[in-house]
Formats: structure tokens, sequence, C-alpha cells
């Protein structure tokens, strides 16, 4: 199966339809957008009808087959969408679902929405089905070394111009938000015609809109970019998420820390091999180490302790000064002399 990412597939719907598309990621927009493309080509082959179903313990199985058979009167050609859901298709679903690919045929195309697709659906009979006839395409949000590439395509599809600073701006408040992005960018093309974009014009139509997990705060901090790692505890503080929360991933991670540093320089690729660091995320846990020796993480689990200790004792109290404290305190290239040691 051929994979693309969203701003791929119109070259590859240009060359002719497949028979499956499996839109896979966790971006709405990117699936919306991509869904659509597909349905506007398919169009223009004749495909008119849609109908859309969700794969769960209540589909209907026996009217979606029906339904793959059945010839319209006033149009031969189908298309179905189909949304699997967060966790994929259990066994009984899979062995459906590649009945359901054994039946599509000239007249019939399928879209598939899938959040996520493991090593293991990977190699199961429903995806394996897709393979010689479908096209991946990779709906992920782009995170935040990616987006001014995302941004800068789209504004050239709107025929905008927009300078380093203003694209700064548009990355740091829409991170992990594309549709408001999205929309902000067709705000700016309508408030300003000639699609000349400056940090003054961005600066008086945009707002923070940043959308962050628990994980963007802990990227920071193992990067030890201070800056980010504010805007990130800001956001999640506006959106009401639980300190706890945010203590015990910090805790899991400082544990891995501590456990690797403990390991020769030489032993240290073996230990994120037991302790299941994935590969795309050691480079960050090599940094950090460069960074906090064994005294300062210490340190840093000392004053995570009692924070999370004043939290459980008092649920009202005010934890995220102490939070953005401590990611000062990670963050930070040098120990600070005169903390105490533990």
């Amino acid at each position: 199966m051929t994979r693309v990412f969203p701003e791929q597939l119109s070259a590859q719907l240009n060359h002719g339809l497949r028979r499956y598309y499996i839109l896979v990621g966790s971006d709405p927009l990117l699936h919306l957008e991509s869904q659509q493309a597909i349905v506007n080509a398919a169009k223009q082959q004749g495909f008119s009808e849609q109908h859309a179903f969700t794969i769960d313990q209540h589909t209907d199985w026996e009217r979606l087959f029906s339904e793959s058979q059945a010839m319209s009167l006033f149009s031969q050609r189908q298309i179905f969408v189909l949304q699997l859901a967060d966790n994929g298709p259990n066994a009984t679903q899979t062995t459906q679902l590649a009945q359901l690919f054994s039946l599509v045929h000239d007249d019939l195309l399928l879209i598939i929405h899938a959040p996520k697709v493991t090593k293991a659906q990977e190699n199961s009979i429903w995806y394996k089905a897709l393979l010689e006839e479908g096209l991946h395409v990779t709906c992920n949000t782009p995170d935040h070394q990616q987006l001014p590439r995302w941004v800068q395509n789209r504004c050239r599809a709107l025929s905008l111009e927009i300078d380093p600073p203003s694209l700064q701006l548009l990355c740091y408040y829409y991170e992990g938000n594309l549709l408001a992005l999205s929309q902000a960018l067709e705000r700016l093309s309508l408030l300003w015609p000639d699609g000349v974009l400056t940090l003054p014009r961005v600066e008086e139509a945009v707002y923070d809109a940043a959308v962050f997990t628990p994980y963007h705060w802990i990227d920071a901090l193992l990067a030890g970019k201070s800056k980010r790692a504010l805007h990130v505890l800001q956001q999640l503080a506006r959106e009401d998420h639980e300190p706890i929360i945010l203590l015990r991933t910090l805790q899991r991670e400082l544990m891995i820390l501590l456990d690797v540093q403990a390991k020769p320089a030489d032993a240290r690729r073996a230990a994120m091999d037991k302790l299941r660091v994935w590969q795309n995320r050691r480079q960050l846990y090599t940094g950090a180490l460069q960074r906090l020796d064994r005294t300062r993480l210490r340190h840093v689990v000392h004053q995570l302790a009692s924070l999370e200790i004043a939290v459980k004792k008092d649920f009202s109290a005010e934890c995220w000064p102490a939070l953005n404290a401590l990611s000062i305190l990670i963050c930070q290239p040098q120990f600070p002399t005169g903390l105490y040691h533990v």
C-alpha cells in the first residue's frame, strides 16, 4: 500500500482512483479535507451516492453487505465511508471487514477512517486486504517542527505572503489545532485582500488557541525549552487539566532518566531498550541527560514529591506557579547554586 500525506493526495488522485483509501491519524481537519478531496474526485467518475457506517458492536453487517451489492435506479456507483473505533476492529469485525473488502467492485469505493493503525493491525487480515489496491493517507497533526511548513503550504494555497515573525506567531498560537489555524488563515485572507501578512496585521486578528497534552510539556522539559514548556503549561491550566496527572507523568519520565543515568554510557542504549523508550524519543532523553546530572535529577524528584503531597493534602492548592518553577529548574542549562542537594 502506498503511503502519502494529505498534501500529496491531489497528485495521487490525478492519476486515478483507488478502490480503498484509509485515512489514519488523529487530526479531524486532515481527515475531513482528505475525505472531501477523494469524494470530489470520485464524483467526477460518477460516484454520486455516499453512505456512512460506524464499525462497532452495533454495526448492521447484513445491511452493509446488502448495500455494497445494491444498484441504485439513478446511480450505480457508491462511496462507503467507514469509521473505525479508537482501538481498531476486534476479531469479529476484522473478519467482517475482510469479507466486505472481498465484495468491493468497480462501482464501489471505500474510505476508511482510523485514529491509528498499530503494527499488529498492519499484519491483520483486514489491513492486508487493502495492500494491493489501497492508499494510506497519514492524517496526524504536524508537530511544532513540521507545523511551519504546513502553514507555508496553506498560505500558498490561499495566495498569502507571510513573513517569518507572523509564521512564528501563528505556529505558537495554534499548535495542535489545525482547524482553528485554518480558520484564522481564511479570516486573515478576508481581512487583508492584498494577501500580505505582517506581524501587526496578524496580531490584530489571532488569539492563543493551541491544544496540548501533558506529553508536549514533557518533551519541552526534556529538550530544555523553558519558554515552550511554560506556554504548554499555561494552556493546560486554561483547559483545567488535572495537576496530579502532570505530576505522575513527569515522575515516570524522571524515574526513566535516573535509571538510564545510573548506567555506563555504553550501556544506556540497552537500558532504554529495557525501559521501552521509543526510538524517536531517545535523542530527547540523551540531550536531557547531558544537562541533568544525578544530583539535579534527585533534587527535582524531591521537589516533585513535595508538590504532590501538597496537592493531595489540599486539592484547592494553587500548584501551577510551582509547576512553572519546576519547569524552569529542569530546563536551565546549569544547576543553580545554593539549592538544597538531596
